[in-house]
């Protein structure tokens, strides 16, 4: 495996993670302020499918580096 490819591979998912960590931030903003139920579950839906995208990213990032072949995603 090599080090440099599986390194640029995850950093290339930073700014989906960083997106997904501002969706849970407002989350809890949300939930803190006490807005409405509908938002704040909003805001969790929002945030744990964000979360979800980053681990598949990072799951077929490194089954790539490794050699795995996945299907298209679409």
């Amino acid at each position: 495996m090599e080090k440099r490819t599986f390194i640029g591979m995850i950093e290339a998912g930073e700014p989906l993670l960083k997106e997904a960590l501002d969706a849970m931030r407002a989350y809890h903003a949300a939930e803190a302020a006490g807005r409405s139920p509908e938002e704040v579950e909003r805001l969790r839906l929002l945030a744990e499918s964000l979360f979800q995208v980053v681990s598949d990213y990072q799951l077929r990032a490194v089954g790539k580096v490794r050699g795995k072949v996945f299907p298209p995603l679409h």
